[in-house]
């Protein structure tokens, strides 16, 4: 739930994946249009940064990138959308390396394109601020973070350390939700990474104690990354705002 303010900031979309894992269901269309509850999840996604009072929204695309700018020319956006495209894939650090130029003041919403959560961006934001920290990370604890990495959080709130995914862990975990708010000075951290990854060649190469980390508890989270996960997206993003779940 957002408290009705406004972010007032600009936030980056990272949509340029392949959606390997969705080929058989997707049917050509790239990740970030994929159906749930009748429409795009990319027309969530705009609708969800709208009511958080995002300023702008930049998103990067690749993989397929006509087809999503194809849907944004027909549709209505709920707020002003810019496009950048990469012509190869560059990993999650280069996407935002290669989008900065388009993106506007400090600081910057980042976020996966395949994400979506039941949280409070101005909240998030209000902790960014008050922590003095360059990067900040959203956190949401999931029932079952075999699919995840796992990131440990100290009694400050800031990061310690993450783990890589376990298939055989079993139980809640704390996970990072591919959503962050950067300075200037992240971004240029980024900018000049030598690997792809921005959670790996970036956040986890920081001194311990660096990284901030905010957690809204159990929030409601959708990552539509596999079949299974898109199919049950309708249901836990009805249930998020008290509606009945789109068949």
């Amino acid at each position: 739930m957002q408290d009705g303010r406004g972010l007032g900031i600009d936030a980056l979309v990272l949509a340029g994946g392949l959606g390997t894992r969705l080929k058989d269901v997707l049917h050509g269309k790239p990740k970030v249009l994929a159906p749930v509850g009748g429409k795009p999840f990319l027309d969530h996604l705009l609708a969800w940064l709208a009511r958080a009072g995002t300023a702008r929204v930049v998103l990067a695309l690749g993989h397929l990138a006509d087809r999503v700018k194809d849907h944004l020319a027909a549709a209505e956006p709920p707020l002003p959308v810019t496009v950048v495209v990469e012509d190869r894939p560059l990993g999650t650090a280069g996407a935002v390396a290669h989008a900065r130029p388009a993106l506007r003041g400090e600081p910057v919403l980042v976020m996966n394109g395949d994400t979506w959560f039941d949280a409070d961006l101005n909240a998030f934001l209000d902790d960014f601020r008050a922590s003095g920290a360059a990067f900040s990370i959203l956190c949401v604890e999931v029932p079952d973070g075999a699919r995840y990495g796992r990131v440990s959080v100290d009694a400050n709130g800031f990061v310690t350390g993450f783990a890589e995914k376990d298939p055989t862990a079993r139980g809640t975990a704390l996970i990072s939700a591919g959503t962050y708010l950067l300075s200037a000075a992240a971004l240029d951290r980024i900018a000049a990474a030598e690997g792809p990854s921005l959670e790996r060649d970036v956040l986890e190469r920081l001194p311990a104690g660096t990284v901030r980390a905010w957690c809204p508890g159990a929030a409601r989270f959708v990552d539509i990354g596999t079949p299974d996960s898109l199919a049950t997206a309708p249901r836990v993003m009805a249930g998020a705002k008290g509606e009945r779940a789109p068949e």
